[in-house]
């Protein structure tokens, strides 16, 4: 099925900068391409949070309504819609579904539905440096970096949808002792080096050895028998999953809780590029294509250069080389993951239209990809 529809994505962070909903936005022709997107979307539908959905420029109609709604999602309406006859008419049948909503792009003294009923209301900051009338729970959009963020929560706002958290961040400084063993470990792992080894270095980390062991005696990993021994868990494992398991690990380290949404971004970018380098690459290049995408923010993660990290560990030169340069064979890829970031879709159709994807492989890729982060979190 050729989809005309395609998807993109942004964070949705509370005060404290902890993801509380996951917003995507529909970019197609008609509200009937975004239905039929949607609909084959059912199998990869993020379900640990909130999915705000924007349907982008469309006007929203009660052919949405074609749609099997998940339970978790919220419906934008922007406000300028609400004149609109047909909004009005799906606005009650939204609500007998028990379907939530958020009125998108508000300003104050905007003509409203008396019985309408917004959880949240999202606002662009730029426009409206303060919240004042919001009719809902109010989000910022549009802020640049940390900086404006913590502005706006001083002037009242519940929270943000966006990117800004890539940005102002404090200037680089050299790797923290914890993230440099986890380095140390990655370093004999992708040596092939011997068991007694990394049993060596993991006995030196508490904290890696216990995460290390509670990940691999987890239900999930679907073992008959307990794990005791560092020994038997880097055999359990495999040094290829152990390698994959400890760059998650470095990527999750920092203890900092507004960095939850990086962090995020990060995992889904790896398991994005992984997704889509299925059909370009060896499996046995889809781990560090997984690496160079949760790579990518290793410098906003760790607070340090991605310079000073690279030269620390032993990479493959097409992760080096995309990460450091944006050249090589995974840079079209870690490209297209980070054009998926934003709310403009011009970025993700170019590319895509360069690596010749369609649609449906990226909306597949980009839901399974969020999935995937979300259920790593604790």
């Amino acid at each position: 099925m050729n989809h005309t529809t395609i998807l993109t994505r942004e964070p949705v962070v509370n005060k404290k900068r902890a993801i509380t909903a996951n917003r995507l936005i529909a970019h197609g022709p008609s509200i009937e391409s975004v239905v039929e997107t949607l609909n084959d979307l059912q199998d990869v539908w993020p379900s640990r949070h909130t999915v705000f959905v924007s349907l982008a420029r469309l006007v929203p109609t009660p052919d949405l309504l074609n749609w099997q709604i998940a339970p978790n999602t919220m419906i934008e309406i922007p406000a300028q819609a609400l004149a609109h006859a047909k909004t009005r008419q799906l606005l009650p049948q939204l609500r007998d579904a028990d379907i939530s909503t958020c009125l998108s792009w508000f300003s104050p003294g905007i003509e409203m539905p008396l019985d309408a009923d917004w959880r949240f209301v999202l606002m662009d900051a730029r426009k409206h440096p303060t919240p004042a009338g919001s009719p809902g729970i109010a989000l910022a959009w549009g802020l640049p970096d940390i900086d404006t963020f913590q502005g706006a929560v001083r002037n009242g706002y519940d929270g943000a949808s966006g990117w800004f958290f890539l940005h102002g961040n404090p200037p680089p400084k050299a790797l923290t002792p914890g993230h440099a063993q986890i380095v140390r470990l990655l370093n004999l792992v992708r040596n092939n080096a011997d068991i007694k080894e990394i049993e060596a270095l993991l006995k030196q980390d508490v904290a890696i050895s216990y995460k290390l062991l509670r990940y691999i005696n987890s239900a999930g990993f679907g073992l008959m028998c307990e794990i005791q021994s560092f020994r038997h868990a880097v055999t359990i494992l495999g040094y290829s999953n152990l390698n994959k398991w400890l760059s998650l690990l470095l990527v999750t380290a920092t203890r900092d809780p507004g960095a939850q949404a990086m962090m995020q971004t990060s995992i889904a970018r790896g398991r994005f590029m992984e997704e889509i380098g299925a059909g370009f690459f060896d499996k046995s290049e889809l781990d560090n294509l997984f690496i160079t995408g949760a790579f990518s923010l290793l410098p906003v993660l760790l607070g340090t250069s991605m310079q000073s990290v690279l030269d620390e560990m032993h990479l493959p030169d097409s992760v080096t080389d995309a990460l450091l340069h944006e050249e090589g064979e995974f840079a079209p890829f870690l490209k297209l993951a980070k054009a998926s970031e934003s709310f403009d879709p011009t970025a993700l159709l170019k590319q895509a239209t360069e690596l010749q994807l369609t649609h449906e492989k990226i909306n597949t890729a980009l839901l399974g990809a969020l999935g995937f982060a979300d259920s790593l979190q604790s």
